[in-house]
């Protein structure tokens, strides 16, 4: 497997790490702060928003709410359930390093989907002394989706929460890397499994892990059942 820049991106053999200078995380950074508790989840742990959004040329078009949804092939732990999250902050969504960095994922899509769908999960994972947090609580998966995007905004005062990708379940990851505020690891869904490990606190208040998580097109609806 090869780490490649964009104009060499190939779906079906490759990843892309890009670490995007032209997006101020400290911007996005304050928006984290405020994500609504995942109710799907115990442990009060995981924090999460989510909105659809069309690309149209370079123009990014939100669309109306809907839940996300994915069959239990994909989810073992919460397939086949309808889940309703809260929509991302609208002053988030003016931003130009958030559509700066949407574009810059649709780019890679344009590669490999017909789609020009894009969905965003904006996802905080924490963890205490007393717990870990589990960034990918369902384990080594995939979505069903076209292409997968996951775009590190901060990382405090936790270890761990290391992204692995895999040919297949059985196979050693072909990369494991710890994405830092800024990168972004850009993937064809069909042609690898991921998984990021637990993250552990380093402080005795705690750390967390806030990422966006893209996807072309967006992670199914309840229709798909």
């Amino acid at each position: 497997m090869l780490e490649l820049q964009r104009k060499d991106f190939n779906c079906l053999t490759s990843y892309a790490i890009e670490n995007i200078s032209s997006i101020n995380v400290d911007k996005l950074k304050p928006f984290f702060s405020n994500l609504p508790a995942d109710p799907y989840l115990a442990g009060n742990y995981r924090f999460r928003r989510l909105s659809h959004f069309q690309i149209s040329g370079r123009s990014i078009i939100k669309l109306p709410h809907r839940p996300l949804y994915q069959p239990k092939q994909y989810n073992p732990l919460l397939g086949d359930v309808v889940r309703e999250y809260a929509e991302l902050d609208d002053e988030l969504i003016k931003l130009a390093d958030f559509q700066r960095m949407i574009l810059e994922f649709f780019e890679f899509c344009e590669l490999c989907s017909t789609f020009k769908e894009i969905a965003v999960h904006q996802i905080r994972t924490t963890a205490s002394p007393e717990q870990i947090g589990k960034p990918a609580p369902e384990g080594i998966h995939r979505d069903g989706v076209d292409v997968i995007g996951i775009f590190s905004v901060n990382r405090e005062r936790i270890e761990g929460g290391e992204t692995h990708l895999y040919k297949s379940k059985n196979d050693s990851p072909v990369l494991n890397k710890i994405l830092n505020p800024g990168e972004m690891l850009v993937f064809g869904d069909g042609e690898f499994f991921h998984f990021t490990s637990v993250i552990n606190a380093i402080s005795k208040i705690g750390g967390v892990r806030d990422v966006f998580v893209l996807t072309c097109p967006g992670l199914g609806s309840p229709n798909d059942k």
